[in-house]
């Protein structure tokens, strides 16, 4: 269902909270249909992507390691992906 959400167990290092929450918030995008937040959205689409959050990071404590690490980089780690968020905080 979810084809653009990276595989974060066996991360090394390991997933970080943003990297979960960003996870979450792409899995709560597609499920609800939901690609801009409005005022009308934003109080059920956060508190879902909270949960959302919580849910996995649990579940990625819990589990085993992995044998072999996850075949892609998650986009966070992309050094393409870094430019662009460090450019819009620079205001450009």
């Amino acid at each position: 269902m979810c084809r653009n959400i990276t595989t974060l167990r066996g991360l090394e290092p390991s997933a970080t909270a943003e990297e979960i929450e960003a996870a979450a918030r792409q899995y709560v995008r597609k499920i609800s249909g939901v690609q801009t937040v409005t005022d009308t959205t934003r109080e059920a689409f956060e508190a879902a992507v909270a949960e959302i959050t919580a849910i996995s990071t649990r579940l990625l404590t819990e589990l085993p390691p992995r044998r072999q690490p996850p075949a892609t980089i998650p986009p966070l780690r992309r050094p393409e992906v870094q430019a662009r968020i460090a450019a819009r905080a620079q205001g450009k």
